[in-house]
């Protein structure tokens, strides 16, 4: 079994979690819409994450809607104590499976007891505010103010509803408006080894000592294409996926990776990613990818 603990530990919140982690958005059907096709499959790439080491896991009751987190439950539950399960909110799905806005206190509290319910738990671990993205590019913070809709979460984390707050999607000025209100443990953001506009957050973060988790760390509904890091890839004996998630862990040690797959093979794949030494000739060439 792959030694994911090769890729280290980082500090998330009161957790120390693997760095090689695991989203769960893959698990519901297609376009994170609906149940999946292979309900018991779903269910054994849980099972087989954990039992290789996993104690990190992504997810948002609106994958689905409330597919992910039902299939989290019916999987592990009850669950391991070391396991750190960090859920997202800001966020609902239209019967179109279209992404609408929630962003208001009260549809933010929904979402929170929505996913305490839908995992099974009096408390959850971290919850991340998805912060709504720029009109022209979801992937890019927006500039608005996020005090309204931190603050109702860091309400809720009084109440005893929510251990630990992060964010998604946020900007530098946004981190730094939310830390004013309440502690942040995690940050993700879209980034990886072609797409680096959050160089400068992720070292920002690592001096904080604040978790930073790229979404999309293998390109997303688009696997990543570069034909620099399929020749390393090559040179290494090893996959291009498998590749960019060395990157990631090698780039700062802040990064902790969540890669999503509804594929027992995929998972395998991924995990032994942890394992895969960077050279120094093959790092020198991935470094350029994000610069040409």
């Amino acid at each position: 079994m792959t030694k994911i603990a090769a890729a280290g530990t980082f500090q998330m919140g009161e957790r120390r979690v693997n760095r090689m982690g695991y989203g769960a958005m893959q698990l519901a059907g297609p376009g994170v819409f609906g149940p999946p096709k292979d309900r018991s499959t779903a269910v054994a790439v849980l099972r087989e994450a954990v039992e290789s080491g996993v104690n990190h896991i992504d997810t948002s009751d609106f994958y689905g809607p409330h597919v992910t987190n039902q299939i989290i439950r019916e999987a592990l539950h009850p669950y391991p104590r070391e396991l750190a399960i960090v859920t997202k909110v800001g966020a609902t799905r239209g019967t179109d499976a279209s992404w609408n806005p929630a962003q208001s206190p009260a549809e933010l509290t929904r979402a929170v007891h929505d996913n305490l319910k839908s995992l099974g738990v009096d408390i959850l671990d971290v919850v991340n505010l998805r912060v709504m993205g720029d009109p022209r590019d979801a992937h890019k913070p927006a500039s608005d103010s996020i005090a309204e809709q931190f603050g109702a979460l860091a309400e809720l984390k009084r109440k005893g509803l929510i251990r630990h707050l992060g964010l998604s999607n946020a900007s530098s000025a946004q981190l730094k408006e939310a830390r004013g209100i309440a502690d942040v443990v995690c940050v993700q953001n879209f980034f990886n080894v072609v797409s680096r506009g959050d160089d400068a957050l992720v070292d920002e973060l690592a001096a904080a000592g604040i978790a930073y988790v790229p979404f999309f760390p293998l390109g997303g509904f688009a696997p990543l294409q570069a034909a620099e890091l399929s020749s390393v890839a090559k040179m290494l004996d090893a996959t291009p996926m498998q590749v960019a998630l060395a990157w990631l862990l090698k780039r700062a040690p802040n990064i902790l990776l969540i890669p999503g797959t509804s594929s027992l093979a995929h998972l395998r794949e991924n995990l032994a990613a942890a394992e895969l030494e960077l050279p120094e000739e093959a790092l020198k060439r991935l470094n350029a990818i994000g610069t040409a």
